[in-house]
């Protein structure tokens, strides 16, 4: 299995199958907007600005799972994200990213790469996810590592071909 066998509901209410997105480079993301990390927005939606036309795709699953920090629903987290980052990237609805409701694709993306600890959960909000143009998982960055600092590694998988 990789990411194309998943499906998720974007922000608008609208389902998405993932594999809309082969042959890019996908890093997905679980974003909250009242979390300390939440200025990551604007590093996040620089990457899509400046590598989209070359293949990369920037997905946002809101999660509330981590201190009540993305209360809101659809319609605020949309306008939040907005106003104060101009994101233009793809979000989705609200997800869990742990525990028995977890988005299966979080399953998926956390059986792949564990993390600290080797348990696989969620530590945080904004915990990243990068993918190959084939959809596999080939990295996790914890919630402090900073978007910009994934630049050299989406430049060399955006410069592998899409098979």
């Amino acid at each position: 299995m990789n990411l194309y066998d998943y499906k998720a509901t974007t922000i608008h209410y609208l389902e998405k199958d993932l594999s809309d997105y082969r042959g890019k480079v996908v890093l997905i993301v679980n974003t909250a907007s009242k979390c300390g990390f939440t200025p990551q927005f604007k590093g996040l939606e620089a990457l899509h600005q400046a590598y989209q036309d070359r293949g990369l795709v920037v997905l946002g699953f809101p999660c509330d799972q981590f201190g009540h920090q993305e209360p809101g629903n659809e319609t605020e987290i949309e306008h939040f994200c907005q106003v104060n980052y101009g994101v233009t990237f793809q979000m989705f609805g609200k997800i869990d990213v742990n525990g028995r409701n977890a988005h299966p694709l979080y399953q998926y993306l956390r059986s792949k790469k564990f993390g600290i600890g080797n348990s696989g959960m969620i530590k945080w909000n904004f915990t990243k996810f990068l993918l190959d143009r084939q959809g596999n998982v080939v990295n996790r960055y914890a919630p402090n590592v900073e978007p910009e600092k994934l630049k050299d590694r989406i430049e060399q998988l955006l410069a592998e071909p899409a098979e």
